[in-house]
């Protein structure tokens, strides 16, 4: 782990409890904290990379993200992602592929990946996960790397959607607004049935990583089972990609 990134770690598994009451359920199987390991979560919200990190220092994990290319662009915050051994994505790029033979490289050097099946923060209404694309079944089916999806709720609270200053102020007064932020990680994802060279696989695997994560969302939101308590004005809705759990069969 690169001394930049475990400082990080510690540093954030205390930053991020002042910001909400940080709530983790679950945990990795000993044999999988260090990897390797591929967490799939669902994204609700600007802040919840931060609360999953924090979330990952507490079990023991030094989890390293796929992460968009402009965040490596940003400054020094992209200088951060770089050296603390993050993976960039180049989206709508001829290089996107590359992205997944890297974190396959990570997984062999026994690394904890994480990505967002879904490949954006969700704009479902109701802040249900949307249709997961195939980049992490693709992955986990390439390396064998085990699959444990991991659930978020309430981080949304915390930080605004969108919008520079409304997103500072939201962060400064989360600090005495105290919402809590749920993670949990999940039982692993058994994909032991799928034929890797099955062109079909890859979407079967990922519908089934899409159900895990829903199942356990279901149970971290009991008091929210349609829509959420917490609307941000400034978050786009649309129905496009909502995820309906299907049965395997089904999926396309």
């Amino acid at each position: 782990m690169p001394p930049l990134w475990r400082f990080l770690l510690r540093t954030l598994r205390l930053l991020v409890p002042l910001f909400c009451r940080l709530r983790v359920t679950g945990t990795l199987p000993e044999h999988l904290v260090n990897g390797p390991v591929v967490l799939v979560s669902n994204h609700i919200g600007t802040f919840d990379p931060f609360t999953l990190i924090a979330a990952c220092a507490r079990i023991g994990a030094a989890p390293r993200f796929l992460a968009t290319a402009g965040l490596f662009r940003a400054p020094v915050f992209g200088a951060i992602m770089r050296r603390s051994g993050h993976i960039r994505v180049d989206r709508g790029s001829h290089t996107v592929t590359g992205a997944l033979q890297r974190a396959g490289d990570a997984l062999n050097d026994g690394s904890v990946v994480v990505l967002y099946p879904e490949g954006r923060i969700t704009l479902d209404p109701g802040m249900w996960p949307e249709r997961a694309k195939t980049g992490a079944a693709r992955l986990a089916l390439a390396t064998g790397a085990p699959v444990v999806p991991v659930a978020q709720w309430g981080a949304h609270e915390i930080m605004a959607y969108d919008r520079p200053g409304h997103m500072a102020a939201t962060l400064i007064s989360a600090i005495w607004r105290r919402p809590v932020a749920k993670v949990h990680f999940g039982e692993p994802v058994d994909l032991s049935d799928l034929p890797t060279d099955s062109p079909r696989s890859a979407r079967v695997a990922a519908e089934r990583m899409s159900s895990r994560i829903l199942d356990d969302l279901v149970r971290l939101r009991p008091d929210e089972p349609v829509m959420p308590r917490h609307v941000d004005r400034f978050r786009p809705l649309s129905t496009a990609r909502t995820f309906r759990a299907r049965s395997t069969t089904d999926a396309d």
